[in-house]
Formats: C-alpha cells, sequence, structure tokens
C-alpha cells in the first residue's frame, strides 16, 4: 500500500497585514524621493528662470561697457588709414582685434556727410587717402557685430549656444540706436559736419563701414 504525500497548506497575509505592508512600502519610497529632491529658491542661481538670457536686458547692462572700451582705444582714422597702405598685417595687429574674417578695428575721425543711402552716409574725412571711402551707419537698421566684437571680451563661450551669440550683437546694435542714434536727427545729416567713435570690420582696405559708439553733430 502506497503512502500519500502531503502539502501543507499555504497560509495567506489576511488583508489587514497586506494594507500594513504596503503603506510601509509606500512610506519607504517616498523617503527615497524625498532624499534625492533639492529644493531651489525661487531667483537663487539654481533656478533655471534665472538662468534664461535676455537680449534686451544684455544689452542694456552691456553697451555702456563697449562704448567705453571703444572710446579707449579707438585711434584716429587717418594714422588707421595710413597704418593699412603701409603694412595691413602689422596695422591689423597694431590696432585690430580679432574677429574672424577681418579684424574689428576701433576709429575716430571727424568728416563732412555726404550722400546717404537706406542710413548709410558717406563721410569725408580730411586727411585720409582719396581712394578710400569711410561710410557710417545710422539706422534704422544697423547690421554686423562690430560692437560685439570690437573689445575682444565678448565670447561664443560666454552664451548657450549660437542664437545667444548673435543675440547679443544685435542687442548691442539695438542699445546703440537707443543712446546714441535716438539724439540725432539721421534723416538730416548730409552737408553737417560730425564727429565719430567707433568701429568697423576691415575686410575691404578700400572701404569702412563705422558702427558709431558716438556720433555728435557740430
Amino acid at each position: 500500500m502506497s503512502a500519500k504525500a502531503t502539502t501543507a497548506p499555504t497560509r495567506q497575509a489576511s488583508p489587514g497585514l497586506r494594507r500594513t505592508i504596503a503603506a510601509a512600502a509606500a512610506l519607504v519610497l517616498l523617503g527615497a524621493m524625498a532624499l534625492d529632491t533639492k529644493v531651489i529658491k525661487i531667483g537663487s542661481a539654481g533656478d533655471v528662470r534665472s538662468a534664461v538670457f535676455s537680449a534686451a536686458d544684455y544689452g542694456k547692462s552691456e553697451f555702456p561697457k563697449v562704448q567705453a572700451d571703444v572710446e579707449a582705444r579707438a585711434a584716429d582714422a587717418v594714422t588707421v588709414a595710413t597704418a593699412i597702405a603701409k603694412d595691413r598685417t602689422t596695422a591689423e595687429k597694431e590696432y585690430g582685434m580679432p574677429a574672424g574674417v577681418g579684424p574689428v578695428i576701433s576709429v575716430k575721425f571727424n568728416g563732412v556727410v555726404g550722400e546717404g543711402k537706406s542710413g548709410i552716409y558717406k563721410i569725408a574725412v580730411e586727411g585720409v587717402p582719396d581712394t578710400l571711402q569711410v561710410r557710417v551707419q545710422t539706422g534704422p537698421a544697423i547690421n554686423g557685430t562690430e560692437l560685439r566684437d570690437a573689445t575682444g571680451k565678448i565670447t561664443f563661450g560666454q552664451f548657450t549656444n549660437q542664437i545667444e551669440y548673435q543675440d547679443a550683437g544685435s542687442a548691442l546694435n539695438n542699445e546703440m540706436k537707443k543712446e546714441v542714434l535716438a539724439k540725432v536727427d539721421t534723416s538730416a545729416l548730409t552737408g553737417k559736419t560730425i564727429s565719430v567713435v567707433g568701429a568697423f570690420k576691415l575686410v575691404n582696405p578700400k572701404s569702412w563701414l563705422v558702427t558709431p559708439v558716438r556720433l555728435e553733430v557740430q
């Protein structure tokens, strides 16, 4: 006669015990989440919203610094033109700030305003070679990144991406329009003598397009 195998009955936890275990597990999970959570105060350095780039704020805070720097390093236009005609490479090193295709050079001059088109005026500057055409842009559109690149202190690495870097250049141009050009009737400059401090990118040594940081009608 064979023996019958016996199986111990499986004992199930009571509903109350299951609820207790589930509650304990939830408490453990919440505790782990709390340990992994970093509290950031609104407006603090850790608040990502405070790191959002504002072009308008940047232009307002940085343009006075750029303006002062360009004025400090600006050389007389006749001196610069003569140096470029004599030895362009040497002149670039002495007066220019490296900026991609060509260096940005800060200059100052007085001249008589000639004809203009789309806010860009030809300026007759006494002493510069007849082969050199000096122009100043007065808006409404201010193009280029001369103001951003003129000092050598504003670099791509200071920004999150290329868009912010470009926006910084536009912001400086816009702030210059508010602080400099808004004080001048740029629609009626022809025939007047003006004093200019500004910067231009040296690409064509026979044609300068100057972005001003200071423009005064004499």
